[in-house]
C-alpha cells in the first residue's frame, strides 16, 4: 500500500466521523480543562458502547452538559437527569448522566487541590505525552499502570465511571500517550 490513508491506525478506518476524529483530535495534547472534562465525559459515558455510537451524539452531549461548564454543571444533581434523557441525544443511562454532575464536583475540588485540571490529571504522565511505538493494533493496552493509578486517584475523590479501562482510553484522546501506529500519517 503506498497511500498513505491505508497506513492510518485501523479503527479509524470504519467511518468518516471516526477518521475525522482520528486525524484532528486523536493523541493531540489536550490542556484546557473544559476539553479535559469534556473527554471525560465522553469516555466515561462509551463504557460498554462504541466510541462512533458518542461521536455521532457528540452534539448532544455538548448541548446537554452546557458545553461542558464545570461550575454551572457542579451546581446539577440527579434531578436533571430526566430532563436530559427526554430532551437531549445522548446515551439514555440514568447513572452515566448523573456522574457529570458529581464529577464536576470532583474536578472543582481538583481544580482547587492542583490548581487546574490539566495539572491533576497529566501527572500521570509526568506532564509529558508518552509515544508508544506499536506497529499492529493488537499491542496496544487497554490500561496501565498509569492508567490504574489515575482510575484509583479519580475513584478516591468522587469520580464515577472511571476505570482503568476508560482511564486509559481518556489518555489517548487527549494525548497523554501516542498509540498511533508506527506507520500512521499522524505519528
Amino acid at each position: 500500500m503506498s497511500d498513505k490513508a491505508d497506513n492510518t491506525c485501523a479503527w479509524a478506518m470504519k467511518n468518516p466521523l471516526e477518521r475525522e476524529y482520528h486525524d484532528a483530535e486523536w493523541g493531540v495534547p489536550v490542556h484546557d480543562d473544559v476539553k479535559l472534562f469534556e473527554f471525560l465525559t465522553l469516555e466515561g459515558a462509551q463504557a460498554g458502547l462504541s466510541w462512533i455510537t458518542i461521536l455521532k451524539k457528540r452534539e448532544g452531549y455538548s448541548q446537554a452538559f452546557e458545553n461542558y461548564d464545570i461550575n454551572q454543571l457542579a451546581k446539577y444533581d440527579e434531578s436533571h437527569v430526566q430532563k436530559i434523557i427526554e430532551h437531549y441525544d445522548v446515551v439514555k443511562h440514568k447513572g452515566k448522566i448523573a456522574s457529570v454532575f458529581s464529577n464536576a464536583r470532583a474536578a472543582i475540588e481538583l481544580q482547587k487541590e492542583f490548581g487546574s485540571l490539566d495539572k491533576a490529571l497529566w501527572q500521570f504522565v509526568g506532564g509529558q505525552p508518552k509515544v508508544n511505538h506499536w506497529q499492529d493494533m493488537s499491542q496496544v493496552p487497554v490500561s496501565t499502570e498509569e492508567s490504574k493509578a489515575m482510575s484509583k486517584f479519580l475513584k478516591k475523590r468522587g469520580f464515577k465511571f472511571v476505570g482503568e479501562t476508560i482511564c486509559y482510553s481518556l489518555m489517548q484522546a487527549v494525548g497523554m500517550v501516542n498509540d498511533h501506529l508506527e506507520h500512521c500519517p499522524k505519528k
